[in-house]
């Protein structure tokens, strides 16, 4: 069963910025939407193109009143390598996630592959949109690295959503 379904709280947390701030959820929440994407670590090339897209796109998400922000549970030595080695110095970085907050937002936690650069325990991929009175509105939760949301159709449904004023979908997931 999920933590958190849309339309219900999400839970505040907080994470190191790479930059030497700090992310809190409940303090940084967007205008319309707050985008955590949640990556696997400096370890995957997926995220690697994932995250210079997010980058590259935002202005698109600025324009549109959300807050984005790219969390993993590297440490800041490996997050800093992201940063380095990826070109994404313009994003909202987090890390340091715990195994405990990951667990919060219902990600994926796989370990390490012996004899791999991954680390010893890691999150799976994720996209929540949160909106502003911190509830969620949509989830992206992912098992595997493979297969993300694009963004250009992530862009295009909160397009749709803001000027329809759609409802959070999925809220009687737990009902039965």
């Amino acid at each position: 069963m999920p933590n958190i379904l849309p339309a219900q709280a999400v839970p505040d947390f907080t994470v190191p910025l790479i930059d030497g701030g700090k992310f809190q959820l409940s303090q940084r929440l967007g205008d319309n939407f707050t985008l955590l994407l949640f990556y696997r670590g400096v370890h995957c090339p997926i995220c690697k193109m994932q995250l210079r897209e997010l980058q590259r796109k935002l202005g698109d998400f600025s324009e549109r009143g959300i807050t984005v922000v790219a969390i993993s549970m590297d440490s800041k030595e490996r997050a800093q390598k992201s940063v380095e080695e990826w070109e994404v110095d313009e994003l909202l970085l987090g890390y340091g996630l715990s195994e405990d907050q990951a667990r919060d937002f219902d990600l994926y936690i796989s370990s390490g592959r012996p004899d791999s650069s991954e680390p010893e325990i890691f999150s799976e991929p994720a996209m929540l949109l949160v909106k502003p009175d911190q509830t969620l509105y949509f989830a992206s939760i992912q098992s595997m690295p493979f297969t993300r949301p694009p963004l250009d159709q992530l862009l295009q449904g909160i397009d749709f959503a803001l000027k329809n004023d759609y409802p959070a979908r999925g809220e009687l997931a737990k009902k039965r």
